[in-house]
């Protein structure tokens, strides 16, 4: 098969699943803590809106699927009062705020850190250059 000749018409990321151990724990800390819009449950599912993607929290069914997720690099435009407002909240710190790549006309920022379930996830912050 030519991959090149293959094109399902993917525009956008639609969906994110998140594997949990307690949805509703882990519910509270992406609604109250990161301050996700939260849309719906549906059994044991809980959905958020993240700037038009989805993220869906589950506890995994199956054992492949019961694993940490990917990383999650959430946007925000002040990373030191966003780090400021996870450390307040109790939120484990994996790695502080700090500089990662200097851009032409901005700085990138990343943040590490574990939500409730153990999961790595991530700020980051395009800081504009003062001229």
């Amino acid at each position: 098969m030519n991959a090149s000749a293959v094109r399902v018409g993917i525009t956008r990321l639609g969906q994110v699943a998140i594997p949990v151990g307690d949805v509703e724990r882990a519910t509270a800390f992406y609604r109250d803590v990161l301050g996700l819009s939260f849309l719906f449950r549906a059994g044991q599912l809980a959905f958020f809106d993240c700037g038009g993607v989805r993220l869906m929290l589950d506890r995994p069914e199956k054992p492949e699927f019961d694993h940490p997720s990917s990383i999650l690099y959430f946007a925000v435009a002040d990373i030191q009062a966003a780090h400021g407002r996870l450390v307040a909240a109790g939120v484990g710190i994996v790695e502080a705020p700090r500089l990662v790549a200097p851009m032409p006309d901005h700085d990138l920022w990343m943040e590490f850190f574990r939500d409730t379930e153990g999961n790595v996830m991530a700020l980051m912050s395009e800081v504009p250059r003062s001229s």
